[in-house]
Formats: structure tokens, C-alpha cells, sequence
């Protein structure tokens, strides 16, 4: 096989107290194919990944891990994720090179490994569990734990035309936090995650406030609680900052449009609304050639 191409899903991460752990894979997504490149004798090795550091780093991992022969490579990426907007962008590029360079290497990785390779190099694992996986997931430690999603919820995604880079949004976040602060948001990522397990979405309303990171963050995205309560005064059972943001999620088990033209109506400046549902698949290869 000379190209593999992979769909990898965007996802939402954080859903407010969960940081750094939970996640939930969603149905806008991007293609990335991976090629193969006729090896040359005067191509070195460190030209295999096409100069670009990402891949570099990603090919590298995966050729470490595997024990196979690297081999010189091209890759394209095209779909609907934008680029630091707190949807996984970054996972779509790294997964989606591990998946593609491992099908190419006839399979030699497990999805849990390649889910593994990818949280190392993103530094965290609640965008790459889920994109990979699918669902719902809470990753930490040892374990990730995944629950499909009912596609009666669909999240509503308010997209800010503003970037924000993970390492500016992380600058703004405390060295300590208060003891209450700590406790609330514990809580409430206890019982997001009772809701997504049983599939009691009635659970999620009001579970989304947390003390870690949303309180801190409304200094790059000042409009943030804004358009989550007009969200929720419209029928959603809440909203969070996607990620590190700028997107705004609401997650709604009702009729979406109220909810977007709300959310849309509280915000500043220029933006894109888009509905998604869940993607229970994770990452899959679309194509071998």
C-alpha cells in the first residue's frame, strides 16, 4: 500500500471541570492522507517527514515505537476543524499521521498504543483519548475509560474568528487554587461523567462550572459566560469553553436553533455556529491505496 487516509474527528475537551481528563469526540472532522515517497539514496533520513516539526516529531515517535525501517513520506490535511480554535486540531494531525504511517506499516500498532503515542506528544489526553476512541472518554492514569454518546445531544459550537494557542491559554492559570474551588469542580466532573455513563444527560445541567481553568480564561474570551447563560436561558444544559477555547460549547437535548441564536447574539466580534453531534467512531482509515 503506497497512501493511507485517515478521518480523525474534532473533539471538545475539559467540558469545564473535567481539565486535562475529559473529552468528547464530535462529528465535523479532518482527512489526512499519509504517501509514500520512493526512497532515494541521497534522501536523508531526516527529510523522510517533509521538514514539517509536527511530523517529524509524530514519525519519529512512531517509527521508535514500532522498530520498523522509517521510510521517506508525504502527507495532505483537509475538513473542518479550524486551527486553535479548542477543538483538537493538533490530534487530528498527530493521530491522524500515527494512523496513517501504522496502516501503511501493515497495522503493527494497537489503538490504545497509538492513543498513548499521541497524548505523549500533545502533552495531555482528553483531545487525543477521545479522537481516537470515540465517545465520550475520561483519560488519567493507567485506564481511559469510553461511553458511547446518544445522538439526541447535539453541542453547539460558537466559533470565535481569533486564535488561541494551548501554551497562552495554560500562562493565564494559577500556580495554587482555592481549596471550595477545587472540591466544585470535582464534583461536578464526577457527575458529568454519571451523566455520560448512564446516559442521564438531565444530570449535566449546571455541572459545568468549574475553578480550575474557565474563571481564569475569561480574561482572553471576555464574552464566555455571556453566551453560555443566553445558551442556557435558551434551552441548553449548559455550556464550557471547548478546550483551551476560543469555541464556546452548549450541549442541548432540545431543539438546537434557539440555543445557537442565543449563543450567537451574546457574542462580540465575528463567528461561525456550527451543530454537531457525537462521533462514537474515533479515528478510522477511509482509504488504502
Amino acid at each position: 500500500m503506497q497512501s493511507a487516509t485517515i478521518r480523525v474527528p474534532a473533539t471538545t475537551a475539559n467540558l469545564g471541570p473535567g481539565y486535562d481528563c475529559l473529552g468528547v469526540a464530535l462529528s465535523l472532522s479532518n482527512r489526512l492522507t499519509v504517501q509514500r515517497k520512493a526512497l532515494e539514496e541521497d534522501i536523508p533520513p531526516e527529510s523522510f517527514h517533509s521538514g514539517d516539526p509536527m511530523a517529524a516529531e509524530a514519525a519519529e515517535t512512531f517509527f521508535l515505537k514500532s522498530g520498523l525501517p522509517p521510510f521517506p513520506f508525504c502527507w495532505s490535511i483537509e475538513g473542518e476543524v479550524p486551527r486553535s480554535r479548542g477543538l483538537g486540531s493538533s490530534v487530528t494531525v498527530r493521530l491522524g499521521l500515527l494512523a496513517g504511517l501504522n496502516a501503511l506499516s501493515g497495522n503493527t500498532l494497537s489503538t490504545p498504543t497509538l492513543f498513548e503515542l499521541c497524548a505523549k506528544l500533545e502533552g495531555h489526553p482528553d483531545n487525543a483519548a477521545p479522537a481516537a476512541f470515540g465517545g465520550f472518554t475520561v483519560a488519567g492514569g493507567a485506564v481511559t475509560a469510553r461511553f458511547e454518546v446518544d445522538p439526541s445531544l447535539t453541542f453547539v459550537l460558537l466559533i470565535p474568528d481569533f486564535e488561541i494557542s494551548t501554551p497562552d491559554a495554560r500562562r493565564v492559570l494559577p500556580a495554587q487554587l482555592d481549596h471550595a474551588a477545587a472540591v466544585l469542580s470535582c464534583a461536578n466532573a464526577c457527575r458529568i461523567t454519571a451523566a455520560f455513563a448512564s446516559r442521564n444527560y438531565a444530570l449535566l445541567r449546571g455541572a459545568f462550572a468549574d475553578g480550575l481553568h474557565q474563571p481564569f480564561r475569561r480574561a482572553l474570551i471576555p464574552f464566555l459566560p455571556d453566551v453560555i447563560a443566553s445558551g442556557e436561558r435558551a434551552g441548553a444544559l449548559g455550556g464550557f469553553l471547548s478546550g483551551s477555547g476560543s469555541t464556546i460549547c452548549c450541549v442541548t437535548d432540545s431543539a438546537p436553533e434557539p440555543v445557537a441564536a442565543a449563543m450567537s447574539s451574546a457574542a462580540q466580534g465575528n463567528h461561525q455556529i456550527v451543530l454537531a453531534r457525537a462521533d462514537n467512531s474515533g479515528a478510522v482509515v477511509l482509504a488504502m491505496e
